[in-house]
């Protein structure tokens, strides 16, 4: 094992979107980025983008529904480094037969559980013990505005009508995990928080939002970089404090 970089993260689902951004401005920031595709070809494509841009970035395979290929990456994190400093739980997935709790498919909302949840809490339990070896972890869980049920419940929310039983159900499990795991590890020095990026156009929504991507990586990219003065157990977007 060579020298470890100052500060290395493991950014999932990051070889498009929001998460390719994020990787952008953490390696921009001058963090050892660990880009994690479940694609060979397109990780490491997207890895070799961002090293053009002179970042300092590495593709690692990782498939969040796959327990082997996520124990795989977690050894070679071991090997390599030694330690995780920043953990960003991105990946995620839609799926076109979601809809609502009378007329979605069951097969729907388990696909899009297996991966926005049970990969996400299967992924932080893998690197959690790297986490734990480094001197300010940090674990962000990108979660949604669709994941509050504070909102869900406001019939004049902005985003009321969109009622995707399996989608928003998976986030606001993700929000449960950032509750949870934040007060667990609260005395271990990682501090757990989630991010809303915002309706950001990207191919999750076939193009329709209306922020550009890096407005969307923003919050995400401030609570990879918290400092140890920052808070933990929460959910943010780049603005404000989001409801629960």
């Amino acid at each position: 094992m060579t020298t470890p970089p100052a500060r290395i993260a493991l950014v999932t689902g990051a070889n498009k979107g929001i998460g390719l951004e994020i990787a952008r401005q953490l390696g921009r920031s001058g963090v050892h980025v660990l880009l994690g595709a479940r694609s060979a070809r397109l990780g490491e494509t997207a890895a070799a983008t961002l090293r053009s841009e002179g970042c300092d970035v590495r593709f690692l395979a990782i498939d969040l529904t796959a327990p082997a290929s996520i124990t795989a990456a977690a050894a070679a994190i071991s090997e390599g480094y030694g330690r995780l400093d920043v953990l960003v739980n991105n990946a995620g997935i839609t799926d076109q037969a979601d809809g609502p709790p009378s007329s979605c498919s069951m097969t729907s909302v388990r696909r899009i559980f297996d991966t926005n949840f049970f990969g996400s809490v299967a992924v932080t339990q893998a690197m959690l013990p790297l986490l734990r070896r480094s001197a300010a972890g940090r674990i962000v869980n990108v979660s949604s505005g669709l994941g509050s049920l504070t909102h869900n419940a406001d019939p004049s929310w902005e985003f009321a009508r969109v009622k995707l039983l399996g989608y928003n159900a998976s986030k606001t499990a993700l929000n449960m995990l950032t509750v949870q795991l934040a007060a667990e590890l609260r005395d271990a020095g990682i501090k757990v928080n989630a991010a809303d990026p915002g309706y950001t156009k990207t191919d999750l929504n076939g193009q329709r939002g209306t922020q550009t991507i890096p407005q969307g990586a923003a919050a995400a990219v401030h609570l990879a970089l918290l400092g140890n003065d920052g808070p933990t157990g929460g959910f943010f977007s780049a603005g404000r404090t989001e409801p629960w």
